[in-house]
């Protein structure tokens, strides 16, 4: 791309989520959006860039990249085809709805040679992003576990994919980029009380590569909204929110409470806690920050579609476990249809 050229951005589905990427794509330094798709086009009338029904209409208007916020039974067939005109894409989570439609994704992106990436927008979260950190200078010391709990009413923007693949995805990829390790296992337990097709609610017990245990308890019944992550060491623990994009630690027992009454519900002891001061900046701007930075050439820490295959992958072994009560292996090794995460998910 010439010097002083802003690259030229498309924008594939404008429900929820996609009107979000249109406001951001909209004042993106270095972007200019010049053309979204949705067959019921620019309901509210507010949009810039021209709405077009079809594909073929963007493709014709010359972009560079492309984002693809439409339902994920489309993502295969909208990806291929921006692969095969050499369109770089930054693909919603999940990446696709099986194992299968998501490696060949990742094939058709790498034969072509272009950048393509998967919003798990979690990892962009200042909370998180800020736990990471604190996690690799070892302020926790060693892991024990990581409980996610991803709670909320039911959204009904979603109807071709249950709660596995639309939010437990988020805390199958946050736990494996926090901690820097692969899952080797899980066993998972799903039921369906709203009367839709999918699981509406999921229970998780887990494992990592080098023994951490998980777990994360996801559904969108509660009239509760909730999105915490805790992780347990022999320091501490952290707690992070990613509603308020807070961090919080809670270091272990370090004074001896000697006051009978406040040992009833506190502990024999206690440690100090403190909720730390982060800058926050809204995560979907950085994710796109991250991706316009990557297909100009420069260094970028986006989610790749191997990682993004991977956590398909690990929500499919969820589903399986569900289906017939077993833990499923899931373990990277010579041999194995489950790929090791590339070597961006140890450093991004």
């Amino acid at each position: 791309m010439s010097e002083g050229r802003k690259l030229r951005a498309g924008l594939i589905g404008l429900g929820a989520m996609g009107r979000n990427h249109a406001r951001v794509l909209s004042n993106l330094d270095g972007v200019e959006l010049v053309g979204i798709v949705d067959p019921a086009g620019d309901v509210t009338g507010t949009l810039r860039a021209p709405v077009v029904p079809e594909l073929s209409e963007l493709l014709a208007l010359g972009i560079d990249y492309a984002v693809v916020a439409c339902p994920t039974a489309l993502h295969e067939p909208i990806g291929l085809e921006l692969a095969r005109n050499g369109v770089s894409a930054l693909i919603e989570k999940p990446l696709a709805q099986s194992v299968e439609a998501a490696s060949r994704l990742v094939e058709a992106f790498e034969t072509a040679g272009l950048v393509a990436g998967v919003g798990h927008i979690e990892r962009y979260n200042p909370a998180l992003q800020n736990l990471r950190l604190r996690l690799e200078a070892g302020e926790l010391g060693e892991v024990f576990q990581v409980v996610t709990r991803r709670q909320g009413p039911f959204p009904h923007r979603i109807a071709d994919v249950g709660v596995v693949m639309d939010l437990a995805t988020h805390d199958i990829d946050l736990t494996s980029w926090v901690t820097g390790q692969a899952y080797t296992s899980v066993s998972a337990r799903t039921v369906s009380r709203s009367g839709r097709l999918h699981e509406d609610m999921v229970a998780v017990v887990g494992q990592l590569a080098d023994g951490t245990m998980v777990n994360h308890l996801v559904n969108w019944l509660s009239p509760l909204k909730e999105r915490s992550t805790v992780v347990t060491g022999d320091k501490g623990c952290f707690v992070a929110d990613t509603l308020t994009a807070d961090l919080t630690f809670y270091a272990n027992a370090a004074i001896d409470t000697e006051w009978e009454a406040l040992r009833a519900f506190r502990g024999v002891a206690e440690g100090d806690m403190v909720r730390y001061a982060i800058p926050k900046r809204e995560p979907l701007l950085v994710e796109h920050e991250r991706f316009r930075d990557a297909v100009e050439g420069k260094e970028s820490d986006i989610v790749t579609l191997r990682q993004g295959l991977r956590t398909v992958q690990v929500a499919s072994a969820l589903l399986r476990s569900a289906g017939d009560g077993s833990t499923i292996d899931v373990a990277s090794r010579p041999g194995s249809s489950l790929p090791a995460p590339d070597s961006e998910q140890a450093r991004a």
